[in-house]
């Protein structure tokens, strides 16, 4: 069973969203909040798998409470519900620590994936749309030209600094261990290993970091 706290300041919204997640066995909406403060308290008093956070609200907004949130340090994951002409408030949010995002008007079928994969650590975005965030991320930010010296990238063995780079590629899993000629959970095990020494939460956290460092291909 995977509980959800449904973020938004709209009532009929939250309804909605309710509605559907109250519609299938495998999810239990635990809570509401209308704005980001109440977001941040109710996710520190209930513990969900995972936060589905509307970007835009009064005082609080969504970044503000994605960070707060990230920064309780407990096991909720935040999914951002957003427009995909508000690119802006997607880079922000996941700088603050939110584990992906989707559109507001995606499909129930995806909405149920995307919080599925979330509440056990993956990222929902798609890898087509993955890239076109980042190359316009990577736009609203100045990217170092080599390793910076960031002691954590000293933490990791070659083969680890390697899968950290085909991660920021947007690679899968898959064709890492295709790339690698690796077993898929020898590839995840790897994975697993970059994402602690780097201190990223999930592996959309480990695409910044990538980028952020330079491991990654500048947008052509």
């Amino acid at each position: 069973m995977t509980t959800v706290l449904v973020v938004d300041d709209q009532p009929l919204q939250r309804y909605g969203f309710r509605m559907l997640l109250d519609s299938v066995p495998e999810t239990e909406v635990v809570g509401e909040a209308a704005h980001g403060a109440e977001a941040v308290r109710k996710t520190a008093e209930l513990h969900p798998d995972v936060v589905l956070m509307d970007v835009r609200m009064p005082g609080m907004d969504g970044i503000e409470a994605t960070r707060r949130i990230a920064a309780q340090g407990n096991r909720s994951h935040v999914l951002v519900l957003t427009t995909f002409d508000l690119d802006e408030y997607v880079h922000a949010a996941l700088r603050a620590g939110a584990s992906g995002f989707l559109l507001k008007d995606a499909r129930p079928e995806e909405l149920l994936a995307g919080i599925r994969a979330v509440a056990i650590g993956d990222a929902v975005i798609a890898p087509a749309l993955t890239r076109r965030l980042l190359d316009e991320f990577t736009q609203l930010v100045s990217r170092p030209d080599s390793r910076d010296g960031d002691p954590k990238l000293a933490l990791l063995t070659d083969r680890e600094h390697e899968i950290l780079v085909a991660i920021g590629r947007g690679w899968s899993n898959s064709e890492i261990a295709a790339h690698f000629v690796l077993s898929k959970s020898t590839v995840k095990t790897h994975v697993s290993r970059v994402l602690a020494k780097i201190g990223a939460r999930d592996r959309i956290q480990a695409v910044i970091f990538a980028y952020d460092h330079g491991l990654a291909p500048s947008p052509s």
